[in-house]
């Protein structure tokens, strides 16, 4: 749909699958770890409500998908009946104003730590080779035969998540967690069927995708992948290769949106010079396409002008700016983000207290 004169391509409205977006502007899934003892907490109601327009498309923050799927101790679960309770309230808010809400489901894999694990066990992963951090212990390497009940796990989330109220799930295959493990060739040391070849490495992702699809329904379903990201040294040989299979191959399951991460942002924080760009996956991807990384307002209209995206997802700038989509309608000031409370357990500060532009004029 093209911009109107005057129009910001960014404001415009979007149709994706079944769901009518007024603006393309999403809040992107943005770990907060203020989700004590794993349960969502009443805080977030505000925090989701604050960030929530009519036509809005929200993603929550990463939220683990079984005990074995954690790597803090204050972020979300859906796996319980007390988890999917307390996420009810969160998504009313979100609908109550006429919000569209995706919970993303997550599985850290090596990325964790025997303290968060059930009885102390090892996290697992794809390998057992471990990361270089105190953060982190070395993982078990999955079993060929442990692999499908992993993928029941991502089922049962699905399934939870609806039953929660979400409007569907983002499935998270990036920045080195558990099924980036898989995807990526410099972690995947495996030998069996879900090693090796390009085609084994997506394998797992894929059968991920194929049982949530089947149990919620495809047009529910989203995936946040990233192909060229190094993140907790999970990096690619052919990220282009990797990026443009796994587009091409998620066409036959016919999901929502498939969401990636820019060539740009190397990690979660640091931002390169690429000349790679997202272009290859957004052609071989048939459905709605989300860009995610480093975005400001003019960048974002202009990949929207331009065709490159349909969506783009926004982190730092959103947890900032609740009215985000307001102030860049207004091309007003934006709030600068505080780093330093991004990941502080405080149910207000860096959380809630981010003022609107109302109460800044």
């Amino acid at each position: 749909m093209a911009a109107k004169q005057g129009e910001l391509p960014l404001l415009t409205p979007y149709t994706m699958g079944k769901f009518q977006l007024s603006h393309r502007v999403v809040l992107a899934p943005l770990t907060r770890e203020r989700s004590y003892g794993n349960v969502p907490q009443p805080h977030a109601v505000l925090y989701h409500s604050q960030r929530t327009t009519k036509g809005g498309f929200l993603i929550t923050e990463a939220t683990g998908i079984s005990d074995t799927s954690m790597g803090s101790a204050n972020t979300p679960g859906i796996w319980t009946k007390e988890q999917v309770e307390a996420w009810k309230p969160i998504v009313d808010a979100v609908h109550a104003k006429g919000g569209i809400i995706f919970c993303q489901l997550w599985h850290v894999g090596r990325q964790s730590h025997t303290k968060f694990q059930p009885n102390g066990q090892a996290p697992v992963s794809s390998t057992d080779k471990g990361l270089p951090y105190e953060a982190f212990t070395p993982p078990r390497r999955l079993m060929t035969e442990e692999i499908p009940l992993v993928v029941n796990d991502y089922r049962l989330a699905a399934r939870n998540a609806i039953e929660a109220g979400f409007d569907g799930v983002e499935i998270h295959a990036a920045h080195g967690y558990l099924l980036d493990q898989f995807l990526k060739d410099a972690v995947n040391d495996r030998t069996d069927k879900y090693g090796g070849s390009l085609e084994n490495r997506c394998r797992f992702t894929l059968e991920v995708v194929e049982a949530v699809a089947n149990e919620i329904g495809g047009d529910k379903v989203g995936i946040r992948l990233s192909p060229f990201a190094d993140y907790m040294q999970s990096s690619d040989s052919n990220p282009v290769a990797l990026g443009v299979y796994m587009a091409e191959s998620l066409n036959a399951y016919n999901i929502a949106y498939c969401h990636m991460v820019e060539p740009r942002m190397k990690d979660v924080v640091i931002t390169v010079e690429s000349p790679d760009s997202l272009l290859p996956m957004r052609k071989a991807f048939k459905g709605t396409f989300m860009s995610a990384g480093g975005y400001g307002l003019e960048d974002g209209n202009k990949a929207i002008a331009e065709n490159r995206t349909d969506l783009v997802a926004y982190g730092r700038l959103f947890l900032a700016n609740p009215d985000l989509p307001k102030r860049f309608e207004l091309n007003a000031p934006l709030n600068n983000y505080d780093r330093e409370t991004f990941f502080t357990s405080d149910s207000v500060v860096g959380y809630t207290d981010y003022p609107f532009l109302e109460s800044t004029a």
